[in-house]
């Protein structure tokens, strides 16, 4: 079999998403090693895989499209009257008040608007990989701008400080609500926190493809470690972070770190969306149509301080709907640095979601646009029920 040949099961009407994607992977070359799965009103209809050692099972790390999952986690909490959006943090976590944080709300953390992104010298990976070790240190740090002022992305912390509060109201870490109320009920293939006996099935992350001149040319024109975007991104710690071997760490995927320390599959990241909204396999949607419509609400746009015109922020999820103008206003989900990328669109029945095994260079990933809109014009093309008829 050669490495650019796809393998996988498209729905009757979904034949062109096949195409799209197969040509996605013939101009990777088979070197990237993707997945593709899609849901439509809970039915799946997409499920295709190509390249470098990756198979439909195979796990890799999903870096920030963990956010997804930990949202939902709260979501979930929320739903239930456990948590409360706008309460104060220092609420259930009173050593997080220190340095002028005793106002911001969990609803702060969520959409970034915390100015807690980092801390002054930085996490070793070592530290990164805990998010109790990672509170401990957020608790005493003061916000890099006036709460609620501004916002921008925590890449590695935010939902550190989601978890403490989760912890501290529940008994539970996110990650045990997670496996127990979502993972687990729903058999999705993302893990916060991957058992020893699914490690078979990982396989790791790789770094771009450049030239020595190629990658002196980009670095030269990064902000400095101790910049905005050098703190959200972990780059001032010594030695700054290496983003490759991150969830390469077995530390990081066993804890599940609950910023970008997820572990699974396209599978698994389609099946989160689809059972938020929709619900599979029989089971009923994890959200309630206002959970979904509050979280899902645009809450931070504009200028991200870290992330400059890509970050757009609803609740805790990223604002799909204006990432990708031929879906819905209310459109949400998260993407990670390596290339993942999962979503649902609750106007048009889409959950999609998509990994990669190596980084694109500069961090960029046009193929998303490509596939996001094969999937979406398929939909709209041959809509399906929640019975899996066309209509």
């Amino acid at each position: 079999m050669s490495r650019t040949d796809v393998q996988g099961t498209v729905a009757d009407g979904f034949e062109q998403v096949r195409e799209v994607f197969g040509a996605v992977v013939a101009e990777q070359d088979g070197q990237v090693g993707s997945q593709l799965t899609a849901y439509a009103h809970g039915r799946q209809v997409v499920d295709l895989w190509a390249g470098d050692g990756v198979s439909g099972d195979t796990l890799t790390g999903v870096y920030s499209s963990t956010k997804g999952a930990a949202t939902l986690v709260a979501a979930v909490l929320v739903q239930e009257g456990a948590l409360g959006l706008d309460e104060p943090v220092a609420r259930h976590w009173p050593e997080f008040a220190a340095a002028g944080k005793d106002t911001i709300t969990l609803r702060d953390v969520l959409t970034h608007r915390s100015g807690v992104i980092g801390v002054d010298g930085g996490l070793s990976a070592a530290k990164l990989a805990d998010d109790a070790v990672i509170a401990r240190r957020l608790a005493a740090q003061r916000p890099y701008w006036r709460p609620g002022s501004a916002y921008g992305y925590g890449g590695f912390v935010s939902f550190a400080m989601v978890n403490e509060v989760i912890r501290r109201v529940t008994g539970q870490s996110l990650q045990q609500v997670y496996d127990e109320r979502i993972r687990t009920p729903y058999g999705l293939d993302l893990y916060l926190g991957l058992p020893e006996a699914e490690e078979g099935r990982f396989r790791p992350i790789q770094w771009w493809t450049a030239t020595p001149e190629q990658e002196a040319a980009f670095w030269s024109n990064v902000p400095g470690p101790h910049s905005i975007l050098g703190i959200g991104y972990g780059l001032n710690s010594t030695p700054p972070l290496d983003q490759a071997a991150f969830v390469n760490d077995r530390a990081v995927r066993a804890n599940g770190q609950a910023s970008a320390g997820g572990v699974g599959s396209a599978r698994g990241l389609a099946g989160l969306y689809a059972a938020a909204v929709w619900g599979i396999d029989g089971q009923p949607p994890l959200l309630r149509p206002d959970i979904v419509a509050e979280f899902a609400q645009l809450h931070s746009t504009g200028a991200d301080l870290v992330r400059g015109d890509q970050g757009n922020y609803a609740l805790g999820f990223q604002a799909k709907g204006l990432r990708y103008p031929f879906l819905s206003a209310n459109a949400f989900g998260h993407d990670g640095s390596a290339g993942s990328e999962a979503f649902a669109d609750p106007r048009s029945g889409i959950a999609f979601g998509y990994t990669r095994r190596r980084f694109g260079f500069g961090w960029s990933y046009p193929e998303h646009d490509r596939l996001a809109a094969a999937v979406h014009d398929a939909a709209a093309l041959h809509r399906v029920t929640a019975h899996g008829m066309p209509v």
